[in-house]
């Protein structure tokens, strides 16, 4: 740091006294100062420190001043006890007075509202404000200060005590300092910086301590000792550096930490006040003897530079660590002035003001930024450069160099003949670097650090001002003081050139022969004895990696891409194309690598042109190389011939042509025109007499109208060549079977490979009958059964099968398929039988079945699933290997189709708001239902839609202890939103019935004669007997039906026999009386209207056995009749389900005479005659199996 003053004055009055400077604040856009100096204000410009003009006002000494943010007005305050606010045109507006004599003064950054402080008070003004706030302070005031954020106003004090203080003047925290009243607060200053985590008040007092604190009064950090009493105290625009003067009579700068950094002024007198220009680095100081010194503070660039790692001081006490390749930055905080900086491979040294720090990177890898502290040299050093090697560190002051160890012993010294310019490390060993060091008088010399004697390598008539050593360490460019670089061979010291307008030279180091060069805001790039290239770059060349330049321009490292074209061609021009290669790995543009890759092509070098087509990623050429080279491995050493190749493929056909022709080669001339469809340049290469070249000329001449989009003279050209399947390829793709047909008629049977395309084509077409003539032609018996199936031409197909019956499978299963893509279900298993497929036939309804349970179609899933089922059982019945799992299945898919057909209502009375459904209808259902899914729930069917509806048709019957029940179920279920609001307030409604359900609905046994509760957790079977219940299919109310089974020995033909037989007629006997009877479980009374009291009574034997049960047992026990039963039952009252094998007939007995019940005799469902009839007659079908009863024959 070094400040340079820019203007001084001194103020004295007219007794030629000297005035005091108290105070100083600038204007925010940095064009004057004003200044508190005696009874006036000054204003100054700080251009040139002329003073514009004296501002009187005040009648005793002026002790502050302080400038607006907005630059509108200013304010000064006097031991008059007065403050005036002046605009910016140098005009007093407003006075207002304080009790005592004013100390400070400061605007509120944002509001740019003035606080003015007296010894015992301070007040509050704005604008807005017709009056000025005022407020009593304990202790007299000293300093103010107000947070960035305008909203804090810090008070010091002259007790030591800082106070913070609202807008409103509120006190906000109070906080004492070490030493109370014997030390005095006197000047405090908000650090403006931007971004911290929280706002930093800087205190000095006279107890000669600079402190730090947050706003809640946290002190940060410990006190620094000054040795002096502070007067004055600024800090710059963005808070990194402050100027502290007092007593010392010097201005001194230090960071916002506090470390100090050097002296910027030493004057006669005390400093009592300071101030630092807006956003520039100027100071200005006020003294006791009346100087006015303005000062322009210069920051000197710090930094040391190896390869790609950067290394520079910021805020002079830290240093940068910049990876100038990947942008990678790492701070190094030390805490103290930092005055040199080297830096080497894995070492940083960094010089500070009385020590030397030597860091290490944690690791080798090339892209580590961790550096920690390897060796401190505790030691004070004085020197105008800083080396640092692996173990050493050289210091050079003027002509001596001094080489110390890490540790900070001294091991040797070189003194050389005069004043030392530039040292730069050039490598080595460890522990055995080389230096390379340029001297004034024109020498340069190479020094080991572990030889003591230097080693003269030139010596030149002129200064050395920088110098730099090839890769090779065989060429060295030096700038001298006339800015001439000049470069010398190391060997033999002989100048091989020279350059002018240098400031600054480096080699690349990745090329030798490449060096750049700057001066006059020029950018000179030189490869080997080529002419200078040139470009526009501010700044100094201080490195060359690649087709990267590292420039310095003023304090910034930048990273300069340049493209290493302009060398390239260079090289190019002379036919070096290895060279050339070499230079574009530096970096170049596509265009450059293509251009390389294409001369190195053509001048035969092709180990290099391969090279850079990869790079590139030209695949074609690349093939073309790898051709070449396969062909020179082969024994190929005709060059004029892999020239005429390149040319073709850079499509210079006419030189490539003629390069073929001097090779002998004009075979491949008049191949490279046919492929280019120039025909007419290709017949003057075409053999005399060779019937092969006329020919591939003719094909090669086919496809050139082929990819002109001339389909049929491609074709016919293609047939005169004798090229039928591509013939037949382009008359198919265009659609014309005419010509087609007329192609495969003539062609010979023989030709299989283009019948079978013509065949193809035809049944693209949809031209079966020409694709029919085709196979039979070639003979293709399964191709034409397969083109019959596929044309649904299924009486062409079944009467080519009656020759062929090898092929039946390929016919009769897609036939089945077909079918049952269709619906055709029943005509679909029969083709499957013939098939022989009969799983087929049930994998296909189960699909059909699964699609209509996700398509929500259930009444169609309880059809697809009872066909299924019976397809089972027929399975079943034919096959005894798998008869119990078809048997299983045959019941598992009966249950589905029953509780499908039935969920189809349900659903759709929950989804759609009307039904023609009865209430009673829904609530039988809903019940049904309600069993059928106890244990296992189908998919699709869903819990939700079931209770809601058993809860809705309950409450409608008044089965409220029902209703109450389904409720309570769908609280515990997840509700759709449609039906929450309902669910709710029914829950509510249904509290205020009844807890029990009318009698009327409640269903009774046939068989016991017990009356069942509506819900049963044992399934649809009544509680006593244990009894299935019989529901009719249509209101699924409970039909009078008990099933019975045959006593063993009986068949059901002989069972179907004696039930249609007569049964024997009772003889009538007179008389009434009443018979008593009494059983293990019950007595009953009967009044009989015939029969003598001693008469033996005539009871129903099939009445007698429905008491064959156990009561309350757990095990149903089924009704078996024997032969006598059986031929005594009336036949109008039997009801038989009949299923076929491997099933057993199912009877039932109807206990009502008035019920007349029927049964489907295709699905066994039972139903109300009347219902039954009814619904055949709308649907023309039985509901559950969809058949018609008058198409099918009862046995």
């Amino acid at each position: 740091m070094r400040a340079v003053p820019t203007w001084v004055d001194k103020v004295v009055d007219r007794d030629k006294l000297e005035q005091c400077i108290y105070d100083l604040a600038f204007k925010p856009d940095g064009s004057q100062i004003v200044v508190a100096a005696g009874n006036r204000v000054l204003i100054y410009d700080t251009n040139d420190g002329t003073l514009i003009q004296p501002l009187k006002g005040h009648k005793d000494t002026v002790y502050c001043v302080a400038y607006a943010k907005d630059g509108k007005r200013f304010a000064s305050g006097s031991a008059d006890k007065s403050v005036i606010i002046w605009t910016n045109k140098l005009e007093g507006i407003l006075k207002y007075t304080h009790n005592d004599a004013l100390q400070c003064l400061s605007f509120n950054p944002i509001t740019h509202q003035l606080a003015s402080c007296a010894c015992s008070d301070f007040g509050m003004w704005s604008m807005e404000q017709k009056a000025v706030s005022k407020h009593k302070s304990s202790s007299r005031i000293t300093c103010c200060s107000w947070t960035n954020d305008g909203q804090y106003l810090a008070i010091g004090m002259y007790n030591g005590q800082i106070s913070i203080r609202t807008k409103n003047g509120e006190e906000k925290v109070r906080f004492d300092r070490p030493g109370g009243g014997l030390n005095p607060i006197w000047k405090i200053n908000w650090n403006p910086a931007k971004g911290d985590a929280h706002d930093v008040l800087a205190v000095v007092d006279w107890g000669q301590k600079l402190s730090f604190y947050q706003l809640s009064g946290k002190q940060i950090g410990k006190d620094r000792d000054l040795a002096y009493d502070p007067c004055s105290l600024g800090f710059f625009s963005k808070g990194e550096y402050m100027v502290i003067g007092g007593s010392n009579k010097e201005a001194l700068l230090h960071t916002k930490e506090g470390v100090q950094l050097g002296v910027i002024t030493e004057q006669k007198s005390w400093i009592w006040s300071c101030a630092v220009k807006p956003d520039q680095n100027f100071v200005a100081i006020g003294c006791q003897d009346g100087t006015i010194a303005y000062y322009q503070l210069i920051f000197s660039t710090v930094h040391g530079l190896y390869k790609d790692r950067y290394a520079y001081r910021e805020n002079m006490t830290d240093v940068i660590v910049q990876h100038l390749l990947t942008e990678q930055k790492v701070r190094l905080k030390c805490r103290d002035l930092v005055k040199k900086i080297a830096i080497y491979k894995n070492r940083l040294a960094v010089q500070l003001s009385d020590k030397i720090i030597i860091y290490e990177l944690y690791s080798e890898d090339a892209a580590d930024m961790h550096y920690k502290v390897k060796e401190k040299i505790n030691q004070k050093f004085e020197c105008n450069l800083l080396v640092v090697c692996s173990q050493h560190i050289v210091l050079c002051q003027e002509k001596r160099l001094t080489c110390y160890s890490l540790s900070g012993n001294k091991e040797r010294e070189w003194m050389m003949e005069a004043l030392i310019r530039y040292i730069k490390v050039i490598g080595g060993t460890s522990a055995r670097e080389g230096l390379l060091v340029g001297i004034k008088n024109g020498q340069v010399m190479k020094i080991f650090v572990d030889n003591p004697f230097p080693i003269l390598i030139l010596k030149q008539q002129t200064s050395v001002r920088c110098l730099d050593l090839n890769s090779t360490r065989k060429h060295l460019a030096v700038v001298d003081e006339h800015n001439t670089c000049l470069v010398y061979d190391v060997d033999t010291k002989e100048l091989l050139f020279q350059e002018p307008n240098a400031n600054s030279v480096a080699w690349n180091t990745q090329c030798q022969d490449m060096l750049c060069f700057s001066g006059n805001n020029q950018l000179n790039i030189k490869a080997s004895n080529f002419p200078v290239h040139q470009q526009k770059m501010q700044g100094f060349v201080v490195g060359f990696t690649g087709s990267k330049i590292f420039c310095l321009h003023v304090y910034a490292m930048t990273t300069v891409e340049v493209p290493q074209s302009a060398p390239m061609y260079q090289y190019l021009e002379r036919k070096q194309f290895k060279d050339a290669y070499r230079i574009a790995c530096l970096g170049v543009t596509d265009k450059d690598w293509n251009a390389l890759a294409h001369e190195a092509l053509q001048g035969l070098d092709f180990d290099t042109a391969k090279k850079a087509f990869i790079r590139v990623r030209d695949l074609r050429y690349l093939e073309l190389i790898h051709s070449i080279e396969e062909r020179k491995r082969r024994g190929e050493v005709e060059d004029q011939q892999f020239l005429a190749d390149v040319f073709a493929y850079q499509g210079k056909f006419s030189e490539a042509a003629k390069t073929y022709k001097r090779a002998g080669q004009e075979q491949k001339a008049m191949s490279m025109y046919t492929d280019l469809c120039m025909f007419e340049q290709a017949k003057e290469f075409v053999g005399s007499g060779d019937p092969r070249d006329k020919k591939l000329l003719i094909t090669k001449q086919a496809d050139w109208a082929k990819n002109i989009n001339e389909p049929r003279a491609a074709a016919e050209m293609y047939l005169s060549a004798g090229e039928n399947l591509k013939a037949v390829e382009i008359i198919g793709d265009s659609g014309w079977a005419d010509m087609l047909i007329d192609v495969a008629r003539k062609l010979d049977k023989a030709d299989r490979e283009p019948l079978a395309k013509c065949a193809e084509y035809f049944k693209n077409l949809e031209q079966f009958a020409y694709a029919a003539e085709t196979l039979t032609k070639m003979g293709d018996t399964k191709s034409l059964v397969l083109l019959h199936v596929e044309s649904r031409n299924w009486e062409a197909a079944f009467a080519l099968v009656e020759k062929h019956p090898e092929h039946k499978d390929d016919v009769y299963i897609p036939y089945a398929r077909w079918l049952a893509e269709n619906d055709r279900f029943e005509e679909a298993q029969k083709a499957y039988h013939k098939a022989g497929q009969q799983r087929e036939a049930v994998r296909v309804l189960e699909q059909l079945t699964h699609n209509a349970v996700m398509e929500s179609r259930f009444k169609d899933a309880g059809y697809y699933f009872w066909n299924l089922s019976m397809q089972c059982l027929e399975i079943a019945g034919k096959n005894e290997d798998n008869s119990a799992e078809m048997l299983s299945k045959f019941r598992e898919f009966q249950l589905k189709a029953q509780v499908y057909y039935v969920y189809h209502t349900i659903q759709r009375f929950t989804d759609e708001p009307f039904t023609s459904y009865q209430a009673e209808t829904l609530f039988n259902m809903a019940k049904y239902l309600w069993h059928a899914i106890l244990t296992n729930i189908p998919h699709g069917v869903s819990k939700v839609n079931t209770l809601y509806a058993i809860a809705k048709q309950s409450r409608i019957l008044q089965a409220y202890k029902l209703s109450r029940f389904a409720f309570e179920k769908l609280q515990s279920l997840r509700i759709p939103p449609r039906l929450q609001d309902m669910v709710d307030l029914g829950s509510i409604t249904i509290r205020s019935k009844p807890f029990h359900d009318a009698e009327e609905v409640l269903p009774m046994c046939y068989r016991c004669s017990t009356t069942n509760p509506l819900l049963n957790n044992n399934g649809n079977q009544c509680i006593n007997c244990r009894q299935p219940f019989v529901h009719s299919f249509s209101t699924f109310d409970v039909l009078p039906l008990v099933e019975f089974e045959l006593e063993q020995g009986i068949s059901d033909q002989e069972a179907v026999q004696l039930i249609q037989m007569e049964p024997p007629r009772k003889k009538p006997s007179a008389g009434d009386q009443w018979h008593e009877q009494s059983t293990s479980n019950m007595q009953s009374l009967r009044l009989d209207d015939f029969g003598d009291a001693g008469a033996d009574i005539d009871t129903d034997p099939f009445t007698e056995s429905l008491m064959s049960f156990e009561q309350g047992g757990t095990e149903f026990i089924p009704v078996v009749v024997n032969r006598a039963v059986l031929m005594g039952m009336d036949r109008s009252q039997v009801v038989i389900k009949k299923w076929p094998l491997p099933l057993r007939y199912q009877y039932y007995k109807s206990l009502l005479d008035d019920v007349n019940v029927t049964v489907c005799p295709s699905c066994n469902q039972t139903f109300h005659v009347d219902e039954y009839e009814l619904l055949v007659l709308q649907n023309n079908h039985c509901p559950f199996c969809r058949r018609n009863p008058a198409d099918l024959t009862a046995d």
